[in-house]
């Protein structure tokens, strides 16, 4: 993976205020980045300035042109057209957000992982089984209970254990539920696709030999060169030793949106939030001094930077563009939400968008994680749009977090002194709904809902 598409994939992830913060520190360490001035309309900009400038930075087009249109690239991201739609010129309702609806518990690493097993097509004993491994990961995303402790505890076999595991290590982010750092670095060489037995090797048994900087001494032993052995190092030091260490322990922060979506007229408008974001542009006059004769002595340092400043401007146009069309599809599966509320959420997983759109999953995985839309609802994360589904008596599919409105609306319209219990709620939802869900499965979802049981609930009002 080149560095290049690893900066493309970590925008991916970033939140709007986090994107921010990158494009500001990119501005502050590249001198052939500036902000476009505000007077100047990138649409408007005259043919001649733009042949201009494209020829100023003729002699990296060659090689950028390459490393766009490469086929790794278009496995994460897809290719995209345009989005520009006279619907950013719109003017947004204010009304559509409040301040109460802007501020969250930041996710955790269990409930990012929780999330994908709940949507995985795994049985209801394995995402038991998944749970509990994810319930037993520390602060940086390695396993700290030994397959033996997770079989006493589940009351299961070890290969039931060792068949769940491998696929949890596979979520996002790649490599967490590992027990050792060989582990956790070698699932993610194989998530790349490395199938290399030196690289094996090196990863297994030589992790402090690249430590105490041992290169010659593997380059001896693989009988291959040192460049060899420091390509090999770059690979290992593109991968994430901690790869739960990126999450936070549920704090409260302030959300600021991503998108905008609200009806207008029989559609619904999708605007992507850039107040606050720079609008980036390569420096003309580090473009002009590239092209003089008197640029000899700086001239490999300004091509590196320039070629940095032109990767970060398209991975960011990148992400804007899976972005909107990752909300466009969302509209599109969930349009009854947008109409009716959340009591019309259907049942969506990762696949059916990243189909629609025709990248890999993984990049809706990440194009999703800490992103948040304001609708005409509220404001959510766009995993909430992602949901397991449960049948209904005439053959349909309700959404679990249709069926979670659906009992917090019931026991907030319950009779005080004679609360509905579990079994009540289960005929409840069976009358109203036409949900086939089991006493277990309601109380579970009366948990994550924060709502005491029906006996607690008799007591608060006493």
């Amino acid at each position: 993976m080149t560095p290049q598409l690893q900066q493309a994939i970590k925008l991916l992830q970033l939140s709007r205020l986090e994107l921010v913060e990158t494009v500001q520190q990119a501005l502050l360490e590249n001198p052939v980045l500036e902000e476009r001035p505000m007077d100047t309309d990138p649409e408007t900009e005259s043919q001649q300035e733009a042949a201009s400038k494209n020829d100023k930075v003729k002699e990296l087009d060659v090689q950028e042109q390459s490393l766009l249109k490469s086929a790794e690239w278009d496995d994460y991201l897809g290719n995209f057209s345009s989005t520009s739609r006279q619907a950013s010129e719109r003017e947004l309702p204010e009304e559509m957000t409040s301040f109460e609806t802007m501020h969250a518990a930041k996710p955790t690493l269990e409930s990012h992982l929780l999330w994908q097993l709940h949507l995985s097509t795994l049985t209801d004993r394995q995402k038991e089984i998944g749970e509990m491994i994810i319930g037993n990961l520390n602060s940086h995303g390695y396993l700290h209970s030994s397959v033996e402790d997770i079989v006493s505890m589940c009351q299961v076999t070890e290969e039931e254990i060792e068949e769940v595991l491998p696929i949890v290590q596979c979520f996002d982010p790649v490599g967490v539920a590992s027990r050792s750092l060989p582990e956790c670095l070698q699932i993610q060489v194989d998530f790349l696709g490395k199938d290399d037995p030196i690289l094996h090797s090196i990863i297994q048994d030589h992790l402090e030999d690249i430590e105490n900087g041992n290169l010659q001494a593997l380059a001896k032993k693989f009988h291959v060169t040192r460049e060899d052995i420091q390509a090999y190092v770059r690979i290992i030091q593109g991968l994430e030793p901690r790869p739960g260490s990126s999450f936070g322990a549920g704090e409260t922060f302030y959300i600021s949106p991503d998108a905008y979506v609200y009806a207008y007229g029989d559609e619904f408008v999708i605007i992507l939030n850039d107040e606050g974001f720079p609008d980036l542009q390569i420096s003309p006059f580090y473009a002009q001094l590239l092209e003089s004769k008197n640029c000899q002595q700086n001239r490999q340092y300004l091509q590196e930077q320039m070629r940095q400043g032109l990767w970060l401007l398209k991975s960011i146009q990148q992400r804007q563009r899976t972005l909107y069309k990752v909300l466009e599809a969302i509209v599109s599966f969930q349009r009854e939400f947008f109409l009716h509320g959340v009591s019309q959420l259907k049942p969506l997983v990762l696949k059916d968008v990243a189909d629609a759109i025709e990248v890999h999953e993984s990049t809706v995985s990440r194009i999703t994680t800490n992103k948040y839309v304001a609708t005409p609802y509220g404001i959510f994360e766009l995993k909430y749009f992602f949901n397991s589904g449960l049948g209904t008596s005439n053959g349909e599919q309700v959404a679990s977090e249709s069926v979670k409105a659906a009992i917090k609306n019931l026991i907030n319209h319950e009779d005080q002194n004679k609360p509905w219990s579990d079994k009540q709620l289960v005929e409840c939802l069976s009358n109203e709904l036409q949900v086939n869900i089991a006493r277990r499965t309601v109380a579970k979802y009366r948990e994550a809902l924060g709502i005491p049981s029906s006996t607690k609930r008799k007591k608060k009002v006493r």
